[in-house]
């Protein structure tokens, strides 16, 4: 399966999480920043709220690591 998408198998070994590794970091700082201080009544309100948590993080939340850029802005100038 992995040969007919062209894809190529995570092979990182146990300790060495460096291939989601910034994945688990976004999502953990959406934990710590948006849904951790809210109490969601339905999923609706909680897809909402990630999909907005998404586009602030990537167009407007200014990141030290990136030179006080949001992801978008840091990515564009890159290019």
């Amino acid at each position: 399966l992995l040969d007919q998408n062209e894809l190529s198998q995570s092979m990182s070994r146990v300790g060495r999480c460096i291939d989601n590794g910034p994945m688990e970091s976004f999502w953990g700082t959406l934990k710590c920043e948006k849904y951790y201080l809210h109490t969601y009544e339905t999923f609706a309100d909680l897809k909402r709220d990630i999909e907005a948590y998404i586009y602030f993080y990537n167009n407007e939340r200014l990141q030290a690591k990136l030179n006080g850029l949001s992801p978008m802005e840091f990515r564009s100038k890159a290019a």
